[in-house]
């Protein structure tokens, strides 16, 4: 397995300073952001398209240093019940895939969206009670009428083009499970798949490792990032796990997300790597870094340490003593 990272964390460096910051770290990839939420600081998506001289240094200046790109990253709300915030993340994921063909890099990120409650809507609505049975009501009519037509028509277009899209499991979002994601699969094509980040499965009472079973099952898990969660049961009393505070009220927050080995352990984080192998995921883990409470530098240091420590970068052995 290789260790990457999301290069949104090194927004603020300029992109071959970037990139040389990951290799001096000892990882072999990059996870880079072209639009969306993770912005598009080390790539303009328009400038590449346009140019193969543009695309060729873009993608030499990469692996020169020994590094290859794990996956494009453009997150955003595609459903969105914003037509014009919608069609932008639409085209976004639509150039973002075409540019990915072009440069070979296998998987493009994003989320699956929430549309509003009905055609008229300004706003998403994320249902997550089945009572009233309104949300019921919405919940049906956002899968029926928006989710799976937008998807089944992108997924075939990710298919055309060899491109495979990492939905990330996330709260505020249709797909945030892994029955959620199959739900969607099943629906569409198996391009479709999983950006499988545990500490949005953590704080959501699911188990990582029998996450990963149950989509590494169905060869589901298209990219995975490294990102643990803190939870705070005295805090869950109080708030419980849907807690609105923002994220920089850690003292009171149910949850806040942290570095790896910083919200679970070493120990639970070698039994995800494992797990991951054993069932066919042995491409990538690129670390995110969303701590609130570590500097970017010292979080990723420790990631990467941690990662480092219990990762498996080896082949099997043959079974000699079988």
């Amino acid at each position: 397995m290789k260790l990457g990272v999301f290069t949104v964390l090194f927004n603020e460096k300029p992109f071959e300073e970037m990139l040389d910051h990951v290799k001096q770290a000892g990882l072999q990839a990059v996870e880079i952001g072209t639009g969306g939420n993770p912005g598009t600081a080390h790539c303009d998506v328009d400038e590449l398209l346009a140019s193969e001289d543009k695309r060729k240094e873009f993608i030499d200046k990469v692996h020169s240093r020994g590094l290859t790109i794990s996956a494009f990253s453009c997150h955003d709300n595609p459903v969105s019940p914003n037509k014009e915030h919608a069609k932008k993340s639409h085209d976004t994921f639509v150039k973002t895939v075409k540019l990915a063909q072009m440069l070979d890099v296998p998987v493009v990120n994003t989320f699956s969206g929430t549309p509003g409650a009905h055609e008229d809507s300004k706003y998403p609505n994320w249902p997550v009670t089945p009572w009233p049975t309104e949300y019921t009501d919405i919940l049906n009519w956002q899968w029926e009428k928006k989710l799976i037509p937008y998807w089944k028509e992108q997924a075939q277009f990710a298919k055309d083009h060899g491109v495979k899209v990492g939905l990330e499991l996330h709260a505020g979002f249709l797909v945030h499970t892994p029955y959620t994601l199959l739900k969607l699969r099943d629906a569409t094509n198996d391009a479709i798949g999983a950006n499988l980040d545990p500490s949005h499965l953590w704080w959501q009472g699911i188990d990582p490792v029998a996450a990963i079973k149950i989509l590494g099952k169905e060869n589901a898990i298209h990219h995975f990032h490294a990102k643990d969660t803190y939870i705070d049961q005295d805090n869950v009393n109080m708030y419980g796990l849907t807690d609105m505070q923002p994220y920089a009220d850690v003292k009171t927050r149910a949850w806040s997300f942290r570095s790896v080995g910083y919200g679970h352990s070493i120990q639970e984080w070698s039994n995800i790597v494992s797990a991951l192998r054993t069932y066919g995921y042995d491409y990538v883990m690129s670390i995110e870094h969303e701590d609130p409470i570590m500097s970017i530098d010292e979080g990723f240091r420790a990631a990467v340490r941690n990662l480092k420590a219990i990762n498996m970068e080896e082949a099997p052995a043959n079974m000699w003593w079988a």
